[in-house]
């Protein structure tokens, strides 16, 4: 396992880290992805340290805090054995506060997500959204006690739009406050939209990706294929609406490149879709979820090798897409890609 350090830190997280949000699944969406119980998830998390995976990510909002409770159970007597992420800030009920980032609600939720953990430390806390009713700098100096007093060790964000993060690093830096380390974000060979101002944003001010659904809510498993319906056992039957779009041209577009490097290869279809985002500029980690063993072990084959320069190009040609305003030029026009060279 290659381990890397996160952003400008020095916490080093495996390439490959254990998405819980099957843990304890429970509702339409969390129960559609698995219902993992603490004995299968100790089982998961004793492969997953076997193949050097230490880093697992969970949140407050998986399953009402079931996937916390599991993650908690599982890895009970090893604790300084993994990394522990988890997020917060999302609504966990209908009461004015029970959502958001306000200095009471990022105290009292951390606490909550310590007990169900089992742990009295949380390795990285990050914020599941970002709170525009909130003063970024009440949330920073709130983040800065917890820890100052040991209860959470590194800071980052999740599905931060690039002014968002770009403020409140700027304002940490300012104010002298602990500095974002990570952002958690989408990315996949389906959805590219992280390379625009995110992916420059991290590498200009040191903040590591942590990708979540990095088959492109599971698009990109080897079970969908040009002109065959949904197998029957897929989880977008019932999830589609809750993840990111797909155009289902350009995925079938992807999917024809992969089994193509799939046969040359011997590779999976998603071991490369894997593969393909380890070599990427700013990602530190990759969340891998998995609902049983073979899963794991089929994602954990995404490592320890690497794809050609010509498969890499292959798989950047399928994926491309034209990048929005005021990206285009960048990536179209001579001279402006002299004056900001694309990172990818």
């Amino acid at each position: 396992m290659e381990y890397r350090n996160l952003g400008a830190s020095g916490l080093r997280v495996p390439v490959l880290s254990f998405g819980a949000g099957t843990f304890g699944g429970s509702g339409p969406l969390f129960g559609a992805w698995g219902n993992t119980d603490a004995a299968e998830a100790r089982r998961l998390i004793d492969i997953s340290i076997d193949a050097g995976v230490n880093l697992f990510d969970t949140a407050d909002v998986y399953s009402a805090g079931a996937s916390e409770e599991v993650l908690g159970q599982a890895i009970a007597g090893r604790r300084d054995a993994v990394l522990i992420s988890t997020k917060i800030a999302l609504p966990m009920g209908d009461g004015p506060a029970d959502w958001g980032t306000s200095r009471a609600r990022l105290i009292r939720s951390t606490d909550e997500a310590l007990k169900r953990l089992g742990t009295d430390y949380i390795d990285l806390l990050q914020l599941h959204a970002f709170d525009a009713s909130v003063p970024i700098e009440e949330v920073l100096a709130t983040l800065d006690g917890l820890i100052a007093v040991g209860k959470i060790r590194y800071i980052g964000v999740s599905n931060f739009s690039g002014w968002q993060l770009m403020k409140s690093l700027a304002i940490a830096q300012r104010q002298g406050h602990r500095r974002y380390v990570a952002h958690q974000v989408y990315y996949s060979l389906a959805g590219r939209d992280y390379e625009w101002e995110l992916m420059p944003l991290a590498a200009d001010q040191g903040v590591g990706a942590l990708v979540w659904s990095p088959l492109a809510w599971g698009r990109l498993t080897g079970k969908i294929r040009r002109g065959q319906p949904l197998p029957e056992g897929s989880r977008l039957h019932q999830t589609a609406d809750y993840g990111p779009p797909v155009d289902d041209q350009k995925l079938y577009d992807i999917i024809d490149a992969l089994l193509e490097i799939a046969e040359e290869t011997g590779k999976t279809v998603p071991q490369i879709a894997l593969n393909w985002l380890i070599g990427r500029p700013t990602v530190a980690s990759i969340i891998i979820g998995a609902r049983n063993e073979e899963q794991l072990r089929q994602n954990l084959g995404a490592v320890g090798w690497s794809l050609s320069k010509e498969q890499v190009e292959k798989l950047d040609k399928a994926s491309a897409v034209t990048a929005p305003y005021p990206y285009f030029p960048y990536r179209r026009q001579e001279a402006f890609a002299r004056l900001n060279p694309p990172l990818v």
